[in-house]
């Protein structure tokens, strides 16, 4: 059963690499056996996390990328083909954000915020699914957030963005279910990040006080669906969007009003 949730033999192209979920994905199909195409902006951290992969004994590679930039995300999956010799499986990490309100909100700032987490999301995507219907599999694995679910103050364009991914997800298997790809999504809660680490102490302790477990997730948290989710052990599963959040869309922890 457990050779069943393994990745020996099979490659990876794992957007947003370079740190954060990204980093911890790419590690964690590293473990389950896959040999990963990194992709990001910064070339140095790229190095360091494909070091880090080789140490376990898998190939990687670097493809530094500004997934903006829709000349270089239609570069990515030639050049994890080249590098690595065949795909498997794509993961869209990459992401950004804008904090403001929506009255605020300028054409720019949307353009910002759509251009990394949706438009390239899709067409990257759109690159992988070409490759993967052509040969008969595959496996594809967006990162939507709980603001796919829930609304927040001033990050409307994140979440909406966020929204739009689960959409896509859902759109994506139905038409490529035919040619044996599956397209799953991961909605991650707060997760242990760079991004996350600056947060002030008080909204870190609204939310340890929201989620009910108490804690926000680490890296590791995600890499294990995802390496679930790019393995045959899910090869029914599809069209489908998983929180990992430690309990906080499914409820309060705090006691009713009125019930002790």
């Amino acid at each position: 059963m457990s050779d069943r949730f393994r990745l020996d033999g099979k490659v990876a192209l794992v957007t947003g690499a370079s740190q954060g979920i990204g980093e911890g994905i790419a590690l964690g199909l590293a473990e389950a056996g896959a040999d990963v195409a990194l992709a990001a902006r910064k070339a140095d951290d790229l190095e360091r996390v494909a070091d880090r992969i080789r140490s376990l004994g898998r190939r990687a590679i670097t493809i530094p990328t500004d997934v903006s930039q829709l000349d270089q995300v239609a570069a990515m999956v030639p050049a994890a083909l080249k590098g690595l010799g065949r795909l498997d499986a794509f993961v869209n990490v990459a992401g950004n954000q804008r904090r403001k309100p929506i009255l605020d909100v300028q054409l720019e700032d949307w353009n910002f915020v759509m251009d990394v987490q949706l438009r390239a999301a899709f067409f990257g995507a759109q690159s992988a699914g070409r490759h993967f219907c052509a040969q008969g599999h595959g496996k594809v694995i967006h990162i939507a957030s709980m603001t796919s679910y829930r609304g927040f103050l001033d990050i409307a364009l994140y979440g909406i963005a966020k929204t739009g991914v689960v959409g896509m997800t859902r759109y994506m298997a139905v038409e490529w279910a035919q040619h044996n790809v599956q397209v799953n999504g991961i909605a991650p809660g707060w997760i242990e990040t760079p991004m996350t680490a600056t947060m002030n102490p008080g909204r870190r302790q609204w939310v340890e006080e929201h989620v009910p477990q108490h804690r926000y997730g680490v890296p590791r948290d995600i890499a294990d669906l995802a390496v679930y989710l790019a393995s045959p052990a899910s090869d029914y599963v599809t069209g489908q969007t998983f929180p990992v959040d430690g309990g906080f869309l499914a409820g309060n922890p705090w006691p009713a009003l009125g019930v002790s």
